[in-house]
């Protein structure tokens, strides 16, 4: 194998894959990305054999072969290298080595034949649509950060996805994610044949790389779900994951029907106030105590080892006085989300759930489990 091809096109093809690749591997080949060169083209694999990302880049091919090297010094070589450079990638065949050129630069890496490397097989019958990047991106963005870190309960370790209708009865592919405390959901309309997706769970590692591989896209991604494994591709990547087998809670049950108390108040302020007060939490519980009042509200942390601190803002807020209390990080996960410049928050009473709503983006919603405080 012997090649040519620009570093910017070989780094940016490299990083849409070797973060797939685990740093802790008791199976040697898994640390590697596949090389593989033919016609005009370099082909990058990298897998976990849960997850493995392809991508290509254009290439001066001059012998055609197909070898591994590891993926982690591989692009942190490239990475380094000087920008516009053109690399030469070679597999010397008297010590199997992958011989890296640049300029005055010149690297040698230990390799592993290529036939040793496992490749995921596609399953048939798959559900397939054509998503725009930016209504993916917004998907994974509004939900992601509530996805369970619990592994015993793995089925809330990813994002559910599924076809349905929204309360005006449009179709959407609608995204949702839980961790038991907090909830997130988003929409987007849904595209020819996703209007029919069953429910499936999209593991957290896999979401991050689609979301990794579509950063910056302005187009189409391809999508396609089967009953074990979900596949995107954006442009010359594509991205195939294994599914979550299990089952996904009845997400409906959580979200509040009847909170009528309703707080509006700057998102901004309010953001600030919660990081600032949360100074003085407890580093587990988090807890910041909300006070509802006519026209106002009082955040406060009162915490006998680690100190007390309060702050009162302004906001539209007219039912009876109420106190509930929430996990400070959680609440600054939400007003991270809320675009509009006021969020809304509809209340029941201190023991239940609460409902946030961004005024400027009906189609996403977030619930939140109070505190004892």
């Amino acid at each position: 194998m012997k090649l040519t091809i620009e570093r910017g096109d070989l780094l940016n093809a490299l990083s849409h894959v070797q973060n797939v690749v685990e740093r802790r591997n008791t199976i040697p080949i898994l640390s590697n990305v596949l090389l593989q060169a033919s016609k005009k083209e370099l082909r990058l694999t990298a897998t976990d054999l849960d997850i493995e990302a392809v991508d290509s880049a254009p290439a001066k091919v001059a012998r055609e072969g197909a070898v591994t090297a590891p993926a982690g010094t591989l692009f942190d070589v490239v990475r380094k290298l000087p920008a516009g450079a053109e690399v030469e990638l070679e597999l010397q065949p008297e010590n199997q080595r992958l011989s890296i050129t640049a300029g005055r630069s010149h690297f040698e890496l230990p390799t592993l034949p290529a036939s040793d490397f496992q490749t995921m097989s596609v399953d048939d019958g798959a559900t397939s649509f054509t998503l725009d990047a930016k209504d993916l991106a917004r998907l994974i963005d509004k939900t992601r950060f509530a996805i369970s870190t619990e592994e015993t309960r793995y089925y809330l370790n990813g994002v559910y996805m599924h076809g349905t209708k929204n309360d005006d009865g449009k179709p959407v592919l609608r995204a949702v994610a839980t961790d038991g405390h907090r909830l997130a959901l988003a929409e987007a309309p849904a595209p020819k044949g996703a209007e029919a997706l069953a429910g499936v769970i999209v593991p957290r590692k896999a979401i991050g790389e689609a979301r990794r591989l579509i950063d910056g896209l302005d187009g189409p991604v391809e999508i396609d779900v089967s009953d074990s494994k979900i596949v995107v591709r954006a442009g010359r990547a594509t991205l195939t994951s294994k599914l979550i087998d299990g089952s996904f809670p009845d997400y409906a049950r959580v979200i509040p029907k009847g909170n009528e108390k309703k707080l509006t108040i700057d998102n901004k302020a309010f953001e600030a106030a919660v990081d600032r007060v949360a100074t003085v939490s407890a580093e587990r519980s988090r807890s910041v105590k909300l006070s509802l009042d006519d026209g106002k509200l009082t955040l406060a942390v009162n915490h006998a080892e680690t100190g007390v601190g309060n702050e009162e803002l302004e906001a539209d807020y007219a039912a009876e006085p109420m106190e509930i209390g929430f996990n400070a990080k959680y609440l600054l996960d939400i007003a991270a989300q809320i675009e509009a410049p006021d969020a809304e928050f509809m209340f029941n009473d201190p023991a239940s759930p609460a409902l946030v709503l961004d005024p400027s983006d009906d189609s996403a919603r977030y619930v939140l489990m109070p505190l004892r405080v």
